[in-house]
């Protein structure tokens, strides 16, 4: 971030005008809910109007001490699976030119799009009692109903693409010549790989390995739908204490214990990060073609994991939904009041939060294009920006829920939890693309009499509009499938597609499973829809938001 001159006194009042309205929410909306879970989980203050069970320290009981461990556990065992299955598909995405590839690599957004229960019922509709491969293996009694291989296979649908991105990307820092200098000498491929790749690829690894452990350890949608009584991770135990036991005591412990060890594991991922900031410039690594039975074996071997881990739950669903539809008894969800009513409050509540958010990111991005020249404040502030993915949207709501009881299902407070969680995508979207511009439109624009606001409208935002209309896709996808606020935040009346979806999957009956399989169908078509009208046609590069909403530390899908 350097810079040829500092800011001046007017530059600095300028950019500081610009932070405050994003400043000021985040106080009003993150920080202070989260210091009073803070002060409720460290000295168990009282809350107005709410009856507080307490306990003894979340240590000195079995049943959590098992929950906090599994937690970390799972979240361990995804890291590895990732690392395992992800990087041989970034070496063929990175290494190798083939028919395809790009809408390979634009495949790999789908899991950022998709809601966090359209992708646990698409493991249902593969993997559980009734699905394609499930029902089979149930037959030859190997079922995966009661194990905690579905929420394994949940964390690796969302998590997997994340690490190929990020190794394909770390494999593109390679330097050809120091590679094509290691063979030389006489290293072989092998060797070559660790002494000279490893060494570029091993930060960026890290960098997603990061991000997975810190989404595995905080998420709440999947490990509620798929992991069951016994698998369920610490964030289901915390809306458990909150919903059913109102042990607002242990369950703020329970969310302290997990902001610290979000907290330290989210430093750890910003210091790999600052590796990463400014790489310097390579001549990368050429991709060669497909020929040879070995190349041909790892792509075939890559693409057939993929569709199995990724591609296939989501087909799987589509199938379950129109089978449904067709010959099974949830169609007649379609008509009924209560989807009507869901579709109508998740459209509005997105369409509200969204324009919120919006605005949001805006002011957030030009308050930190404006302070590029400052550096201390200017890196505190754009390090900011993943502060709302840092808190689990159950912690968040929690926190809101002590910090303002008289609010509680209030569509502000909703509304404002919904575009806390989102402006982050907008912000790092277009905080990225305002760096990219070259300095001299602007001063051409300038040197010729218009005025600031008007290079903004005329100059800049027709540059921008595309990396803004991608944070925006992203945002929209982030709310119309928000689960965790919806389900702690919201009251009956306001009932959204997602909350529908699981009260659907908590009643007995085949009727109720098709109508979750539908409605599930039916949220994830429209998410794509949203996705794909408001990003519009444009190129989508790997360090754009498809990569933000995965690596930022936690996404709309806890």
């Amino acid at each position: 971030m350097a810079a040829a001159a500092p800011l001046s006194c007017r530059q600095r009042r300028h950019a500081l005008w610009l932070a405050a309205v994003p400043l000021l929410f985040a106080l009003a909306w993150l920080v202070a809910p989260v210091a009073r879970l803070l002060a409720q989980g460290l000295w168990g203050e009282p809350v107005a109007g709410l009856v507080v069970a307490d306990t003894g320290p979340w240590w000195q009981d079995a049943h959590l001490r098992w929950r906090v461990g599994w937690t970390l556990l799972q979240a361990l065992a995804t890291c590895a699976l990732c690392a395992l299955l992800g990087l041989p598909m970034a070496w063929v995405l990175a290494r190798l030119e083939f028919t395809g590839r790009l809408w390979w690599q634009r495949a790999l957004m789908l899991p950022f799009v998709v809601p966090t229960l359209v992708a646990a019922l698409g493991i249902l509709s593969l993997w559980g009692p009734r699905g394609w491969f499930g029902e089979p293996l149930a037959q030859a009694g190997w079922s995966l109903q009661g194990t905690p291989w579905l929420l394994l296979l949940g964390n690796v649908f969302f998590n997997l693409s994340l690490v190929v991105r990020a190794a394909s990307d770390g494999l593109g820092q390679v330097s050809a010549q120091r590679l094509a200098a290691a063979r030389t000498l006489g290293a072989t491929p092998w060797r070559a790989f660790w002494r000279v790749e490893w060494p570029v690829l091993a930060p960026w690894l890290a960098s997603a390995l990061c991000l997975v452990f810190l989404y595995c350890f905080t998420g709440f949608g999947l490990a509620l739908v798929l992991g069951g009584q016994r698998w369920a991770t610490v964030e289901v135990e915390i809306y458990t204490l909150i919903a059913h036991e109102l042990a607002l005591g242990p369950a703020a412990r329970l969310a302290v214990a997990m902001l610290a060890l979000t907290a330290a594991v989210a430093w750890a991922y910003a210091w790999v990060e600052r590796r990463l900031a400014s790489p310097g410039r390579v001549t990368p690594v050429p991709r060669r073609p497909l020929a040879g039975c070995a190349a041909w074996g790892w792509w075939a071997l890559s693409l057939l994991v993929w569709l199995l881990l990724c591609g296939a739950p989501l087909l799987a669903l589509l199938a379950k939904g129109v089978q449904a539809a067709l010959w099974g008894q949830g169609i007649a969800v379609l008509a009924d009041e209560d989807t009507r009513l869901a579709l109508w409050n998740t459209l509005r509540f997105t369409a509200m939060a969204l324009a919120l958010a919006t605005a949001l990111g805006v002011l957030y991005a030009l308050a930190g294009h404006a302070l590029r020249r400052w550096a201390a404040p200017a890196l505190a502030w754009r390090a900011s920006a993943y502060a709302p993915l840092v808190v689990s949207p159950v912690a968040l709501a929690f926190g809101l829920l002590l910090l303002y009881p008289q609010w509680l299902a209030s569509l502000p407070l909703l509304v404002a939890a919904y575009a806390l969680l989102a402006y982050p995508f907008v912000a790092k979207a277009l905080t990225a693309a305002l760096d990219g511009l070259p300095a001299q439109y602007a001063q051409a624009a300038a040197s010729l009499g218009a005025s600031p606001q008007r290079v903004w409208w005329r100059v800049t935002l027709p540059l921008v509009a595309p990396a803004l209309r991608r944070g925006m896709a992203f945002a929209a996808a982030t709310m119309l499938g928000e689960f965790a606020v919806s389900l702690l935040l919201s009251r009956p009346e306001w009932l959204t597609l997602s909350t529908l979806i699981y009260q659907r999957l908590g009643r007995p009956g085949p009727a109720n499973m098709d109508a979750a399989l539908l409605l599930s169908a039916l949220l994830m078509l429209l998410a794509l829809l949203a996705f794909v009208l408001i990003e519009g046609r444009g190129p989508s590069h790997p360090s754009d938001p498809s990569r933000q909403r995965r690596h930022a530390p936690h996404s709309h899908h806890a």
